[in-house]
């Protein structure tokens, strides 16, 4: 027993798909990217000295077994490995196989006592140090309400004369949110999104002031996000109204599950989507990993 890496988004999925959808919720963020980079890997592109990873934990014993799958993750790099929910030895074998490939890794989002476990065994293995850097809160949809009173204006699909616009809205709003993407390329991001209609604007008076995403329909869930309404323009009603505009959007297209996440560190934004019908899910941690390698 024990963890299995690959490079092959396909090999992934046909071993721990059928693990990963039977919680579907909760390993959102694992499900849509696999999407993504079954569909695209060049959204992706490889770090410096590391490319995408995937893994599962399962009980099998020998190699030519498959076994029982307890638990994945993923690291597309500079992105936080995302690992999904198992027990904290579980966790620090993970952090262990990876500290001894030498993989450079940035962080961890996980269930919190998952993160701290996998954290205390990539200090033990290379001296670096954790550190908080995000405190997140997943919701589902139950039952949508339009915001009341609704703002002034109108919802769209974006289209592409605003690829300018919203390129810079995302990198706005991952300055903001103060994640680990680097410098991604948020053109193509927006032209991603633009191809399944995963983009939805609010307009006013002829001007664009909110903007709501989602991401690709997935073992019949979507994700919202990004959600971002430039400083000048906010306390209006956009963001509420294009969040619940898109996540109409997503039921009506098919969705079972509609979800989102939440910096816990922003109540203004959890009131929010609590108001248009989300409802809490569970929360998970993103621990940033320090640079510094260990001593002697």
């Amino acid at each position: 027993m024990g963890w299995r890496t690959t490079l092959d988004v396909s090999d992934f999925l046909a071993a721990a798909g059928g693990f990963l959808r039977a919680e579907r919720a909760r390993n959102t963020v694992i499900l849509t990217v696999t999407e993504q980079l079954r569909r695209n890997a060049s959204l992706y592109p490889a770090a410096p000295g590391a490319g995408p990873l995937l893994g599962w934990w399962s009980d099998a014993g020998g190699s030519g077994q498959t076994g029982t799958v307890g638990g994945a993750f993923l690291h597309t790099p500079p992105f936080p490995i995302v690992l999904t929910e198992v027990p904290a030895d579980v966790a620090a074998d993970l952090a262990a196989v990876l500290a001894g490939s030498a993989r450079p890794l940035g962080g961890v989002n996980a269930d919190p006592a998952v993160a701290r476990a996998f954290a205390g065994a990539w200090q033990a293995a290379t001296g670096c140090l954790a550190e908080v850097h995000r405190e997140q809160r997943l919701y589902r949809l139950t039952e949508l309400a339009w915001p009341d009173p609704a703002p002034a204006g109108t919802a769209r699909i974006a289209t592409e004369a605003d690829v300018d616009l919203l390129a810079d809205w995302f990198a706005a709003f991952a300055r903001e949110a103060n994640d680990m993407a680097g410098d991604a390329d948020q053109a193509a991001a927006v032209r991603e999104r633009l191809d399944y209609g995963g983009l939805m604007v609010w307009d006013l008076d002829g001007e664009t002031v909110s903007l709501a995403g989602n991401t690709r329909q997935v073992a019949g869930m979507v994700r919202i996000g990004p959600v971002y309404t430039p400083p000048e323009l906010r306390g209006h009603g956009y963001a509420s109204a294009v969040t619940a505009a898109i996540s109409r959007q997503a039921l009506t297209g098919g969705a079972e599950e509609v979800l989102l996440y939440t910096d816990l560190a922003n109540p203004v934004a959890n009131s929010i989507y609590q108001r248009i019908g989300y409802r809490p899910v569970e929360d998970r941690v993103v621990l940033a990993f320090s640079a510094t390698d260990r001593v002697g």
